[in-house]
């Protein structure tokens, strides 16, 4: 049997969520932007820290449709406009679960975290997202 390698987080950028009581969440991101790093995400991961996350960056503006292939970690995925505001969420996503977690909206950023976080800080729909590439 071939042992996967674990895949290390690696900081690429910050990202800051905007509430709408004005409390401001700040993660260290690793960024999803080609093909292959979107097609892999999060998979073969066995932990991620509470202030880390994987931002998927897209071309387009549609709706997006994420599983859990591959993916050790449970995750809420969090679906972000064009505007830079959450859209839509799909908490407590189960690891290796290969159903369709739609948006339901369009999406052109995708935030992945772990399990239970969007709860713990609160998050809601139109709360709003800005984030840096740090190299």
């Amino acid at each position: 049997m071939v042992k996967q390698t674990e895949i290390k987080f690696t900081k690429e950028g910050e990202l800051t969520i905007f509430k709408a009581d004005s409390t401001q969440i700040n993660l260290d991101i690793e960024i999803a932007d080609t093909e292959f790093d979107r097609e892999t995400g999060l998979m073969y991961r066995d932990a991620m820290q509470p202030k880390q996350g994987m931002l998927f960056v897209f071309d387009d503006v549609r709706e997006r449709y994420f599983y859990m292939k591959n993916t050790r970690i449970s995750l809420d995925i969090i679906y972000i406009g064009a505007n830079n505001k959450i859209v839509s969420f799909q908490k407590n996503a189960k690891p290796f679960d290969e159903s369709s977690l739609p948006s339901n909206l369009p999406a052109k950023y995708v935030l992945e975290v772990n399990a239970g976080l969007a709860d713990q800080w609160q998050l809601a729909v139109n709360d709003s997202i800005s984030f840096v590439k740090t190299h």
